[in-house]
């Protein structure tokens, strides 16, 4: 065992023992290779500690934006069902002659519409989530398209709508047609887990920090959607049944690395080395953030890359405390799952852990 692997060990149960996240499960390799993966911690605290493993199922939050949203993008881009310059009321009627109706696939995919960084959507459509639709119409932009980056849950909520209804599908089923299926990873990613049949990790046991943001708000958090086990964090995606574009995807380190190194060089079974590189190339060069497709760039300062990727890497993290990063240098994906959310939602930052654990990582690939 390589020094660096050690480390990387002592680490995760650093960060365990320091009460950053109860479980925390790291895998990490080179495409062609077999990864290497360390578990450390409990996947649930109560009512009964159980050990983590490497087949624990985490909410990935929203790493579901590039895995699920993006990827689902670029294959209907291929089909030509949609175009990257189709505008959302091209699909979606219901917003058609709107702002939001006028936006282009593209804004949405690179964060760069406008959009809010985060609405309750719950709050918006007063708990009718037939009413969205018709309500995301009346969204005031906070930027002209393409003049600002805004990280944006709302612009990939709306995405997740729109896959689903040039497909004729649910979100889930295509997600499980097109991608689950296709790659073998049935064990490994879905959408509303069996936990009798997965094991998952513990989450939050109340929306704490999202009632404290609807009330900042000045919003009503009576209709924030109740938590249940097997169901996301996120309360828009809990609002939309627990499936939606920004967030609602959970698996495993190992579905996460896979679906991950679909877009490294030499890593595709399903998306081509040019479908790669379209969304993993910036799109938003000279703005806040280096966006290419869902994917954030490393070369965005202060991102959880660090400096043990380059500047080339591209990856996304989630508010439950998951992360994944690709770089087509090394050709290597790194994955690092937590449940910090566990038993209750906290805001604790994991950036130095990421970087730590890149820059071991990407040095035991080196050895």
């Amino acid at each position: 065992m390589s020094d660096e692997v050690g480390d990387l060990r002592a680490l995760l149960e650093r960060g365990v023992a320091a009460g950053l996240a109860p479980a925390m499960v790291a895998e990490w390799g080179r495409v062609g290779e077999k990864p290497l993966r360390k578990v450390a911690g409990a996947s649930v605290l109560r009512p009964v500690v159980t050990s983590a493993s490497e087949g624990t199922w985490f909410d990935l939050a929203s790493l579901t934006k590039p895995l699920v949203t993006t990827t689902l993008s670029l294959l209907a881009l291929r089909s030509t069902e949609l175009r990257r310059t189709t505008r959302v009321g091209e699909v979606l009627h219901e917003v058609r002659g709107t702002t939001v109706g006028h936006l282009q696939l593209r804004h949405l995919l690179t964060h760069a519409s406008g959009l809010p960084a985060w609405l309750p959507l719950y709050c918006v459509a007063e708990g009718r989530s037939e009413d969205l639709l018709r309500r995301l119409g009346e969204v005031v932009l906070e930027a002209d398209p393409g003049a600002r980056v805004i990280y944006s849950c709302v612009g990939f909520v709306i995405l997740g709508i729109i896959l689903a209804r040039v497909s004729g599908s649910t979100l889930d089923g295509l997600f499980q047609r097109e991608v689950v299926d296709a790659l073998d990873l049935g064990g490994e990613l879905g959408f509303c887990p069996d936990p009798g049949i997965r094991p998952l990790a513990g989450g939050a046991k109340t929306a704490a920090v999202e009632r404290r943001l609807v009330r900042e708000l000045g919003l009503d958090p009576r209709w924030i959607p109740p938590m249940a086990s097997a169901l996301p964090d996120d309360g828009n995606a809990r609002f939309l049944g627990g499936v939606a574009g920004n967030a609602g995807l959970f698996g495993t380190a190992r579905g996460v690395w896979s679906l991950a190194a679909e877009y490294l060089p030499g890593g595709g079974r399903l998306l081509t080395s040019e479908e790669a590189e379209m969304a993993t190339t910036s799109a938003t060069g000279g703005l806040e953030q280096e966006r290419g497709f869902g994917w954030q760039l490393a070369s965005t300062a202060g991102c959880s890359a660090g400096a043990g990727l380059s500047q080339r890497s591209f990856g996304h993290t989630g508010f439950t405390g998951v992360s994944v990063w690709a770089d087509p240098s090394s050709r290597g994906a790194f994955v690092l799952l937590t449940n910090r959310n566990h038993p209750e939602q906290r805001e604790i930052d994991l950036q130095p852990l990421r970087r730590r654990f890149h820059a071991l990582a990407s040095r035991s690939l080196a050895g």
